[in-house]
């Protein structure tokens, strides 16, 4: 059974110039939602894509994984296989990564109430990272959580487990520099979409099960390393 958080209305075409992709960034920036429009979360998602070495045609490989919430068991994990039909563009990485993603997402048996995301958020140079622009497309509560930082500058957290300070452009809070296990490397959480920083740090947290990386954007990176059934 497929579920239903695959969008039936595109929001555009997937083959923009990048001149073109930048400008609907910034017109879409202006559509997500950075306070909190989210039910009770009982099932939550995390996606990932990698791009093996193959011969001929370049191939992302989508994998998205299903947990349940608060206690994270796996409830459905699927992975699939597609051309890669953009180049890489820092900055637009969503148009190059997100079709693949929407395919596995579709493939969950049930709608996720929340999905996390490996990439960007608001954390983008035009407030439009991969998490929004898959919450737009979604309708989803969604949270970015990358391993580095695209834009912004920010103090270092202290060290324990939950501790962050803002991520900035500027003036401008973009996200939350994020120490989800004591001492490791801090994570660069941002809103996607309807999902506040505050909530979306908490959220992330609970995710982690004193890892350093969220559980289902880390069982996500581990399917994608082990491919498309």
């Amino acid at each position: 059974m497929h579920s239903t958080t695959s969008p039936k209305d595109p929001l555009h075409a997937w083959d923009l110039a990048p001149v073109e992709a930048m400008a609907l960034q910034r017109e879409l920036a202006a559509r997500v939602e950075t306070h909190d429009r989210l039910g009770e979360v009982r099932r939550v998602a995390g996606v990932d894509v990698a791009f093996p070495r193959r011969a001929g045609q370049p191939v992302a490989r989508a994998a998205a994984v299903l947990l349940g919430f608060p206690d994270l068991v796996l409830l459905a994990e699927r992975a699939i296989e597609e051309p890669v039909r953009y180049p890489y563009i820092p900055g637009l990485l969503s148009f190059r990564e997100a079709p693949a993603i929407l395919s596995a997402v579709a493939m969950l048996p049930a709608p996720p109430d929340l999905l996390l995301v490996d990439g960007q958020g608001r954390a983008h140079p035009r407030r439009f990272g991969i998490a929004c622009h898959l919450g737009l497309l979604l309708d989803c509560p969604t949270i970015g959580c990358a391993k580095s930082r695209l834009v912004g500058h920010y103090r270092e957290p202290p060290p324990e487990a939950g501790a962050w300070t803002p991520l900035r452009d500027g003036d401008e809070v973009i996200g939350a520099v994020l120490r989800t296990r004591a001492t490791a490397r801090p994570l660069f959480v941002s809103v996607g979409h309807r999902v506040s920083l505050e909530t979306a740090v908490a959220l992330v947290m609970a995710c982690c099960r004193g890892r350093r990386l969220p559980e289902p954007t880390r069982l996500a990176d581990a399917l994608t390393r082990r491919g498309a059934p």
